[in-house]
């Protein structure tokens, strides 16, 4: 079975980021079994439709604009995605996504398990950097993750870091 980890944003607007920096974040600190890909889907949106369709479980990480404080972690699964419950859209690569999964769908494509992680965002303002809500919100995130998907029975290993005195 693959697992798909997909990361959305744009990292020059900050907090817009947030799903390309967990992807980072994973791939520093964990040590994944072949089966499962993190995959920087960056603002691509429909043009990666075949990353989802090659999976048979998929993880998007995002930020979503809906009620709540910046840092506030929220999880959809497909039938929220695919029956339009998702909050209102944030960005032109959110439209991307739910056109990807639409697409993917009308192929027979799409996988049955979807998931979207989504954080609310501090700020959109041009920067590579996260706000510190949200980089204080990474480790929670990845962890939901790995987490679940050691629960699915993947071994996920923690790489070691070096640490300097």
């Amino acid at each position: 079975m693959k697992t798909l980890i997909f990361g959305a944003g744009n990292l020059i607007l900050s907090d817009e980021g947030f799903g390309v920096h967990c992807i980072n974040y994973l791939a520093e600190r964990y040590q994944f079994p072949e089966e499962i890909e993190l995959y920087d889907g960056g603002t691509l949106g429909i043009m990666v439709t075949h990353k989802i369709e090659e999976a048979e479980r998929v993880f998007i990480v995002d930020t979503v604009d809906t009620a709540g404080e910046p840092g506030d972690i929220f999880r959809y699964e497909k039938d929220d995605i695919m029956l339009n419950r998702l909050p209102v859209k944030l960005s032109p690569h959110q439209i991307g996504i739910q056109e990807m999964l639409f697409i993917s769908e009308l192929r027979g494509g799409c996988p049955a398990n979807v998931s979207l992680v989504g954080v609310i965002p501090a700020t959109l303002d041009p920067g590579n950097e996260l706000s510190p809500p949200l980089c204080d919100k990474l480790p929670r995130v990845a962890g939901l993750i790995v987490d679940e998907l050691r629960g699915l029975g993947y071994e996920i290993r923690e790489k070691q870091q070096n640490v300097l005195h």
